[in-house]
């Protein structure tokens, strides 16, 4: 069955209202997407920041009266016209397998792949790891995912300890513990991230034994040989002293989410206790990446 698609652009101060018309009309679905290239970054905790400018699509069925639905929007806006209006009929297809097609596997390095479960490793002998998209943050799509994989690939941490701080779905994790690391401390601050990093590792063969998980308060009091931390340019400069006290002596650190006109204030606050390599960067984002000078 064919589908009726709406789209419209909405300032932010008239969204609810917009959302509410769609709503009372019958929408299947609202979907809300950044109408002028406006990121937004590192919102602060239980904030849900919105653009000033917003991309609303709608999804009804085939028999919606159009022209009710119209005159009630511009009625809810306050307006004569809805910028950019787009209307679409969608024919019905197989909608999972198409998101799915989306996903293949992806190369970082030389030998390290990362490979949605319905698709065969292209590379048998290669470091294989089974990551499917999920709610947590992290398949290697991004570039900050990429950059740590990539260095991984290149610093196989064998035999060694790690800690990845932020974990998301656990992909650095996953990628460590099968790069050949003794033991890898996952942590992030949202539990749904730490169960999906444990479902992860047990899709991979990978148990309790070598990949721990625990909120950054449970966090072990050691110091590990390599240190991970994907997150954002705010959080790394104010975790410096904690991933630094974990870092030991000669260690290595990696840090990533970080837009490149950020990186100047990361290695000012990493610049003390780290001896900073030249930074990798990738599109708009920077790897950071040093090894923990001896304590004085």
């Amino acid at each position: 069955m064919p589908w009726l698609q709406i789209a419209f652009d909405c300032d932010r101060e008239h969204l609810e209202a917009a959302e509410g018309a769609l709503e009372a009309a019958g929408a299947l679905s609202v979907t809300l997407a950044d109408a002028a290239d406006e990121p937004v970054l590192e919102p602060a905790p239980g904030a849900m920041p919105l653009w000033r400018a917003t991309r609303v699509t709608a999804l009804f069925d085939t028999d919606a009266d159009l022209d009710a639905l119209q005159a009630r929007l511009l009625a809810a806006l306050g307006v004569d016209r809805l910028p950019r209006l787009a209307l679409e009929t969608l024919e019905d297809r197989a909608w999972e397998r198409e998101w799915m097609a989306r996903f293949r596997p992806m190369r970082f390095g030389e030998r390290l792949w990362i490979c949605p479960s319905w698709s065969e490793p292209p590379a048998a002998d290669a470091v294989n790891i089974r990551l499917d998209p999920g709610l947590a943050f992290g398949t290697g799509t991004h570039p900050t995912t990429a950059l740590c994989l990539e260095w991984l690939d290149a610093h196989p941490p064998a035999d060694r300890t790690v800690i990845d701080y932020g974990c998301g779905s656990g992909i650095l994790s996953l990628a460590a513990a099968r790069l050949g690391a003794a033991r890898v401390v996952a942590t992030d601050i949202d539990p749904q991230a730490l169960a999906a990093t444990r479902s992860n590792a047990e899709h991979n063969g990978i148990g309790p034994d070598v990949l721990e998980t625990g909120l950054p308060e449970a966090l072990p009091a050691l110091q590990a040989d390599l240190v991970l931390a994907n997150i954002l340019s705010g959080p790394l400069v104010e975790l410096e002293p904690v991933l630094a006290r974990h870092t030991r002596p000669g260690g290595r650190i990696v840090l990533s989410g970080i837009l490149a006109e950020q990186a100047e204030r990361v290695v000012a606050a990493y610049g003390d206790d780290f001896e900073l390599d030249p930074l990798a960067r990738e599109e708009d984002w920077v790897r950071i990446s040093g090894r923990r000078r001896p304590a004085p």
